[in-house]
């Protein structure tokens, strides 16, 4: 499948850059796909590698059956030995990966630091809410190293990018400062970014918490991915928390130019009943709602936007491009939110 698309031109919002290597998609990696969400902090280390895995399958084409020099030179926990065996890169090709961003929740770690404290109410005046500003960001950028090593090890050159550290800030819980220019110079450098959910400063109220799916419709306004992947720990968007007896399985939600949205399939032969979305008490950003919400602000932008369940052969489909434009498959489960004129 082509992905080629015109450079993205002509930014005079918050001086972007121009982009001289279109993005093919961009990620969500939702935070409860690779974190075990009820122990503070604790990875799931068989999805994380597996979800790595299936990022380069789809990334660098023909991966699968090659050999993966690691990236990742740095002491773990059950080896002494970082030295790489630097011959081993002479007789290889330099990667070059298709262009993707990938963008991660925080899952067991930040949220846990950020409710405690009320980062996401502000407040910087108070050492309660400063402190948890700091641990907080101390969680985060300890999951986003672990992520982009996890990449690394699949011999992905992936670049941790910070939104705080970047200098991206919020004015009442808006993007009013963003500049992509280091994202951009990553991406034309052949690099993969990957952002995360961050404490950040914000104008109004001295800070709050810029939600990784926030992130994620704002690379998309501005750098226009051919399409988007939400990678969680379900199979998409149900009309009811999917554990609760009956919940139904969305297949495809229609956008209209408004902004409200459909259900288009299933279609439902109770009109009246209503989706209803939870969000966990320890969840500062809005959960599956800020999901939904954002993901049909991208639909708007005319972006195909795929809901989907992480480590599985739907997610890898997802992931290749393989859905767009067309009808989508009865062996395929998800959820597509798109566009509808």
């Amino acid at each position: 499948m082509d992905y080629q698309q015109k450079p993205v031109m002509g930014y005079n919002e918050l001086n972007h850059p121009c982009l001289n290597r279109p993005i093919r998609c961009i990620v969500k990696l939702g935070g409860a796909a690779i974190t075990c969400k009820n122990e503070i902090e604790k990875i799931n280390e068989e999805d994380l590698q597996i979800v790595a895995s299936q990022l380069k399958e789809v990334m660098v084409p023909g991966s699968s059956s090659s050999k993966s020099i690691g990236m990742d030179w740095s002491k773990r926990v059950e080896s002494s030995d970082i030295s790489p065996n630097v011959d081993e890169f002479g007789d290889q090709d330099l990667i070059e990966p298709s262009n993707f961003i990938v963008v991660h929740g925080a899952g067991s770690f930040g949220h846990f630091q950020a409710s405690k404290s009320g980062v996401h109410k502000g407040g910087l005046n108070h050492p309660l809410v400063k402190a948890g500003f700091v641990a907080t960001r101390i969680s985060v950028t300890n999951l986003n190293l672990e992520i982009v090593r996890a990449l690394a090890r699949e011999s992905l050159p992936a670049i941790g990018m910070s939104p705080f550290s970047c200098g991206w800030s919020t004015c009442e819980r808006n993007f009013s400062s963003a500049n992509l220019s280091a994202v951009a110079r990553t991406i034309d450098s052949s690099f993969i970014p990957v952002l995360h959910g961050d404490a950040v400063l914000d104008e109004s109220q001295g800070c709050t918490i810029l939600s990784g799916d926030v992130i994620i419709r704002y690379l998309a306004e501005h750098l226009r991915p051919a399409y988007v992947v939400f990678l969680t720990d379900v199979l998409g968007v149900y009309d009811r928390p999917p554990s609760e007896p009956g919940a139904l399985l969305l297949r495809e939600i229609a956008v209209k130019e408004d902004g409200s949205w459909s259900v288009l399939k299933p279609r439902q032969e109770d009109m009246s009943r209503r989706v209803e979305i939870t969000v966990a008490a320890h969840d500062t950003t809005g959960g599956m709602m800020t999901k939904i919400s954002e993901a049909a602000m991208i639909a708007k932008l005319g972006i195909d936007v795929y809901i989907v369940k992480a480590t599985t052969t739907h997610s890898v489909r997802a992931l290749r491009g393989e859905l767009r434009g067309g009808i989508i498959p009865e062996d395929w489960l998800g959820t597509l939110v798109r566009f509808s004129a």
